[in-house]
């Protein structure tokens, strides 16, 4: 198992789920999945819901004020410190939606929209590094930034977190060092959707995973399509319209 215990600042360490009704979410990602729940009451905020796969935490969930935030998977990014990163990313066109602040002795975020509108998290972490287990089936794999401008996203992503970019014409891959750790498309979504960052999990068979979420409600966008070299993906959005995407991965 692809276990992990610490995130290098610029990798994609985290991923939250905000979900109107998170009894229906619950059951939509366990089941499609193979998820286990731990919940963490905060108080006044209400219930932090934990996605754990092999006792080792890959996701979390929980619900947003009526009318804040839409159904959507947020992409955290680790960094080495939330206020230093937060004031660069203003300086290179991005809006401080809350933040840096502290989340108890856990670590110190702040939520960035990109000047797009992609809206994104950095992670500077203490006591929780992030995701447990990644990169095996049922966890996080890969983070895509869907985008209206690619040459817009470059100028500001590149220089905030040291990304290499790897083009194609049609595909960039963002590379840490040698490590890719996202991609970019120009996003087909209609003219009034902003730029949005989407989660990639890995699954073992993609058709059957596409046919399962559409079972369990979700609308499929893509329908499995193989990319030569890289795998099986499919494009969906949960029963509540949150945009993620399945992926079986060329061995």
């Amino acid at each position: 198992m692809a276990s992990v215990t610490s995130h290098a600042p610029g990798s994609f360490c985290w991923i939250e789920l905000a979900a109107r009704d998170t009894a229906g979410a619950r059951a939509f990602y366990t089941r499609l999945f193979d998820w286990s729940v731990r919940e963490d009451t905060m108080g006044e905020s209400g219930t932090y819901y934990l996605f754990q796969k092999s006792g080792r935490d890959v996701a979390a969930m929980y619900q947003p004020p009526p009318g804040s935030v839409p159904p959507s998977w947020m992409s955290y990014i680790a960094v080495a410190g939330a206020d230093a990163a937060a004031e660069q990313a203003r300086n290179l066109g991005a809006t401080v939606v809350m933040g840096p602040f502290d989340v108890g002795d856990l670590g110190r975020m702040a939520v960035l929209r990109d000047p797009q509108g992609a809206t994104f998290s950095i992670w500077e972490a203490k006591k929780n590094p992030g995701v447990g287990l990644r990169d095996e089936v049922g966890t996080l794999c890969w983070n895509e930034l869907q985008t209206r401008d690619a040459g817009v996203a470059h100028t500001f992503y590149a220089p905030l977190f040291g990304w290499r970019l790897k083009e194609s014409p049609d595909y960039t891959e963002f590379h840490l060092g040698e490590h890719a750790v996202g991609g970019m498309i120009r996003s087909q979504a209609p003219p009034e959707v902003p730029s949005y960052w989407m989660p990639y999990f890995s699954v073992a068979d993609c058709d059957a995973s596409a046919s399962a979420a559409r079972e369990l409600g979700a609308a499929v966008f893509v329908s499995p399509t193989d990319i030569e070299h890289v795998g099986r993906f499919a494009v969906m959005a949960d029963p509540q319209g949150a945009p993620f995407a399945v992926i079986r991965l060329a061995m």
